[in-house]
């Protein structure tokens, strides 16, 4: 099952909230919960429109997306769902299946994300101090604030993948994060992606960065 969306990447064991009111991804829900609770999220290739989730089964998808666990959902009084989900493990895209269903369904293939299943695999290669300092740095510039106490107690892992998750950036920066090899070259993109902005900033509103 695979839900198409423009600029969301899911990595493993980071949790993404999603409110899900088009009936096509509410059957896609309701047939995720009968089943093992995994989806995967592709984002659609550039040049596909502009939709944050285009219609039809003929848009042509990116060939590396990320599967989650259902791990809580909410009925609204409207119908529409508020789910959570889990990253579990990336995956690379494979034949798309022929079905009834109002969604997309295809085979994917895990082996090139084994890697992923391990929990901290790679975070003690993390460069933590720069991480943070560029962090800092780039709140301060943009005028937010975040919860320092949830990030001192972060995991490496955890610390990269959720600011990946969350990053404000493009659907091909958000590739590229996806796409890394490892945490340490996450985070390096990460910090690079900063940096480029930082080097161009006039500043932004203030907000909360969770």
């Amino acid at each position: 099952m695979v839900f198409p969306l423009r600029g969301v990447i899911l990595l493993p064991r980071s949790s993404f909230p999603l409110n899900v009111f088009e009936p096509r991804y509410m059957a896609l829900v309701n047939d995720a919960l009968a089943g093992e609770r995994l989806i995967g999220f592709v984002q659609p290739l550039a040049g596909e429109g502009d939709a944050e989730s285009p219609d039809g089964k003929n848009v042509a998808l990116r060939g590396t997306g990320g599967a989650g666990r259902l791990i809580a959902w909410q009925e609204g009084d409207d119908g529409r769902y508020l789910i959570t989900l889990n990253g579990v493990s990336r995956f690379t895209l494979g034949q798309e299946e022929e079905t009834s269903a109002p969604y997309r369904i295809f085979k994917v293939d895990w082996s090139h994300f084994a890697d992923d299943l391990i929990q901290g695999h790679g975070e003690e290669a993390v460069d933590r101090t720069r991480l943070l300092s560029v962090l800092k740095e780039y709140l301060r510039v943009n005028n937010l604030s975040a919860d320092w106490e949830g990030i001192s107690n972060s995991s490496n892992e955890l610390l990269v993948n959720t600011l990946s998750m969350i990053s404000p950036y493009g659907p091909e920066e958000k590739q590229a994060l996806l796409e890394a090899g490892d945490l340490k070259t996450r985070a390096e993109v990460l910090v690079t992606l900063a940096e480029m902005e930082l080097a161009g900033s006039d500043g932004a509103s203030g907000s909360t960065l969770q």
